[in-house]
């Protein structure tokens, strides 16, 4: 036991300043003084997994879209640090047929619409969240790879991850 008095004041101040970095037990953290703030790193947790950088690592962040040839679209998030991994996070839009000069368009999406239902009901809607690869073709060394399910949920990921890199503080990401 460590009995405080006036002739150790230091003693005093640094047990003050101990108590002061914990919450009481039964008392709320502060939700901006999660771990990861304190420790600056960003943490994206996905569906198919979590993601975590420590903000100092990053090299770059990209946000940019693309076309692949006969499978659609990809918009993509990029993660460069200063080790040997790249995380990507990527929305892919599959290739539709377009109607000519828009006559039958709407029975297209009507296609569309029902096959995306079909998926739902069937218990295959995750699926769209998944990573999908086809060893050993498709396999991108060194890269982290994660599917969003839509533009805008990878828009505001990108928009998290700049806010944390660029303000040197810690963020969670949830899609």
């Amino acid at each position: 036991m460590v009995l405080i008095s006036s002739k150790n004041p230091s003693i005093l101040l640094g047990m003050v300043l101990l108590f002061s970095l914990y919450p009481a037990h039964g008392q709320e953290a502060d939700p901006e003084a999660t771990p990861a703030n304190l420790r600056g790193i960003w943490r994206a947790q996905m569906p198919a997994g979590d993601y975590l950088v420590n903000l100092s690592a990053i090299t770059s962040l990209s946000q940019h879209e693309y076309t692949v040839e006969g499978a659609g679209k990809v918009t993509e998030v990029n993660i460069a640090t200063q080790g040997s991994a790249i995380a990507r996070f990527y929305f892919l839009e599959p290739a539709l047929p377009q109607a000519p000069g828009g006559v039958g368009q709407s029975a297209i999406d009507l296609m569309k619409e029902k096959a995306e239902e079909a998926v739902g009901r069937a218990g295959a809607a995750d699926i769209w969240s998944k990573v999908v690869k086809s060893y050993p073709v498709a396999t991108h060394a060194h890269t982290i790879e994660y599917r969003v399910t839509n533009k805008e949920t990878l828009s505001r990921l990108f928009k998290s991850a700049e806010r944390s890199w660029t303000h040197g503080k810690g963020e969670t990401f949830k899609p």
